[in-house]
């Protein structure tokens, strides 16, 4: 395929508004929309991990070696 014509498609596909045409481009290319996972989680959710953020940056967290500590201690292992 001769590239002036690959051109002209790629020109008339950022000159276009049609979302008809756009859409189905999108469909004949195989392309998905990428969804941010932040904008799938509840508001519940979002603000759990917002909330735990908050406490890691003030330093209130248990680390990993005390943990284990814990469950050595509880559990004997």
């Amino acid at each position: 395929m001769d590239a002036s014509i690959k051109y002209r498609i790629i020109s008339e596909i950022i000159n276009s508004n049609d979302e008809r045409i756009l859409n189905a481009i999108k469909s004949l290319l195989n392309i998905e929309e990428e969804v941010d996972f932040w904008e799938e989680l509840s508001a519940e959710d979002r603000a759990a991990i917002d909330e735990g953020l908050e406490q890691l940056d003030k330093g209130q967290y248990v680390s990993y070696e005390s943990v284990r500590k814990e469950i050595k201690n509880r559990f004997n292992f």
